[in-house]
């Protein structure tokens, strides 16, 4: 089948995948609602159609949008005008965003039917957070993207502050929503002046316009600057990262999990296709900025991260060096490191997922035990959790054997591509600096004795929560024994878009 964007109907066809998740979280959002059992019960989500019966129901929404993305392989696109594009580049973030979106259902079934919220609502938002992150991916054009980054941060500022009984939430909710809309105004602005610049919101285009040198020099380089911070506040980069910690510690559990995958991969996914598509001509003038921006992230948030003995904000500092890892991706430039990004992306779900997974559970559903201490013992207790732990911890830790060594190795042979040096240098001292907070955690796991054995003990871990464990941590061990097959699926879909060692050659400083 191919698509020409001659009509609404190929936009349709397009953005298939998108237009199954918005339905499916609109007849979730109504079965919710007319699943109460009697007036009386309002706002009561124990009188609500069974949440488990709704989770299941978004699990299939997700699955069906899955179905729609493989079918999209088989869609040839004919020109380059269309607001929205089908490469390989975009399907395969698009198995990013639904693996996420997958894993956080099946981390919220018990959590959201414990702390009696709204199932029906909070599904729909996870849905229509993930069709916004696949509009940010298969944008063509920055109005696109623009729309797709305000239909996925709408919908996580209201998941974030969604448990209403619980102060933390509703903070870290307002602050989200107070810096969100902030730099989203940032974003806009950098449009507006890319748009005078160039004379057109088109991705390619502004490539060809930057390229041969008929973009205003000036405007141009505002409008960079501008999107560049409306990017950074999105992936959660110093120094645009003073939200995450908050954020991160008041949100429920399991959108906290799906913020630090989805919302990250999202804004990474059109952060690349925006600066090495439409900004790749005027490389040497953002490429310091971005230099600057991944070493000193990979720093502070490692040393940061030192600090923390509360564990979900150990992980936000965690999530923000794994950006600035991803950064040295974006500074690199080239067909290696964008695949590596994408590699890594996909692994990165997997683990941090799995980490904040076995962070609901420890809290008992809820979001009691997030101390460092309330881990002691755990591995007497529950071994089996305790084992699928260590294995995320190590993948996030990049230790040898596991799918995160792989993913770092990837980004360094991308840095080494561009003679990036001091970067790769960095991202090696920082990894080994990593180690100890991780390891810290998993020594408590192991060789601490729990302050109360009786509660451990009495951990409950759903029979879906146990089956994503089980795969997670097997495919991480998989992935980093045997990568080679994933990695040629991430080069391949990088090739469709880009020609970066031959643009880059004289613009590599």
């Amino acid at each position: 089948m191919t698509l020409d964007f001659v009509s609404t109907l190929d936009y349709v066809w397009a953005l298939l995948p998108e237009f199954i998740l918005c339905a499916w979280g609109i007849v979730i959002l109504l079965m919710g609602v007319s699943g109460k059992r009697n007036p009386a019960s309002a706002g009561d989500a124990a009188a609500e159609m069974p949440s488990h019966d709704l989770g299941y129901l978004t699990l299939a929404g997700i699955v069906a949008a899955a179905v729609a993305n493989g079918w999209l392989y088989g869609v040839t696109e004919v020109g380059s005008a269309g607001l929205v594009v089908v490469d390989q580049f975009r399907l395969f973030a698009n198995w990013i965003f639904l693996l996420a979106a997958a894993l956080a259902v099946l981390m919220s079934f018990t959590y959201v039917y414990r702390q009696r919220l709204q199932a029906g609502e909070y599904y729909a938002l996870i849905l229509f957070a993930t069709a916004g992150t696949m509009f940010m991916a298969g944008a063509r054009d920055l109005i696109v993207v623009f729309l797709g980054l305000e239909v996925m941060s709408i919908s996580v500022y209201a998941l974030t502050a969604f448990n209403r009984r619980d102060r933390r939430s509703a903070e870290a909710g307002l602050k989200y929503f107070i810096l969100g809309a902030f730099s989203t105004g940032f974003f806009l602005y950098g449009l507006a002046l890319v748009y005078g610049a160039t004379g057109t919101t088109n991705v390619d285009a502004i490539g060809e316009a930057v390229r041969t040198g008929a973009a205003q020099e000036t405007l141009l380089l505002f409008g960079i600057a501008f999107l560049a911070v409306g990017f950074a506040f999105k992936v959660g980069v110093v120094p645009f990262h003073m939200w995450t910690p908050d954020v991160y510690e008041g949100a429920p559990t399991p959108v906290t999990a799906y913020m630090a995958v989805a919302v990250k991969a999202a804004a990474f996914v059109a952060f690349f296709r925006v600066f090495l598509v439409g900004f790749l001509g005027a490389y040497a003038a953002w490429y310091p900025i971005v230099w600057w921006i991944a070493a000193v992230t990979m720093v502070v948030a490692n040393i940061l991260a030192l600090a923390q003995f509360n564990v979900k904000r150990m992980l936000a500092y965690s999530s923000i060096a794994h950006a600035g890892y991803l950064m040295v991706a974006l500074a690199a430039a080239n067909d290696r490191a964008s695949a590596g990004m994408l590699f890594y992306l996909l692994i990165y779900a997997i683990m941090n997922m799995g980490a904040f997974a076995v962070v609901v559970i420890v809290g008992r559903q809820g979001e009691e035990s997030l101390e460092i201490d309330d881990y002691a013992g755990l591995g007497a207790s529950n071994p089996m959790l305790a084992v699928f732990l260590t294995v995320f911890l190590l993948a996030l830790a990049g230790f040898p054997g596991t799918a995160g060594f792989m993913g770092k190795i990837f980004l360094l042979q991308g840095a080494a591509d561009s003679r990036l040096w001091v970067l790769s240098i960095v991202l090696v001292l920082m990894t080994v600096v990593s180690y100890y907070y991780y390891l810290r955690l998993a020594w408590y796991v192991w060789m601490r004795d729990a302050r109360d054995p009786s509660r451990n003990g009495e951990l409950f871990v759903p029979l879906p929560m146990r089956f994503a464990l089980g795969a997670g941590a097997a495919a991480l061990i998989l992935l980093g024994v045997f990568p080679a097959a994933t990695m040629d699926f991430a080069q391949t879909s990088v090739a469709a878009v880009s020609a970066f060692p031959e643009a880059l050659a004289s613009l590599i400083p």
